[in-house]
């Protein structure tokens, strides 16, 4: 029990597709797409160095 194969995950697919619909899906693909290259890149980029001195701004 708790084993997912093929056939399970090309029935989960398909019930997406139904809810969903193929149009939404493939705007959907897109959008995740773009949000994991922007992740990576994120990811690529030097970390930013914060001021040891500086104080932390007071929120109100």
């Amino acid at each position: 029990m708790g084993d997912i194969g093929v056939p399970e995950l090309l029935i989960i697919l398909a019930i997406i597709m139904v809810v969903i619909g193929p149009g939404k899906l493939a705007g959907l693909g897109s959008a995740l797409g773009r949000s994991i290259r922007e992740l990576r890149q994120g990811l690529r980029d030097e970390p930013v160095q914060h001021d040891e001195g500086a104080q932390p701004e007071a929120t109100k």
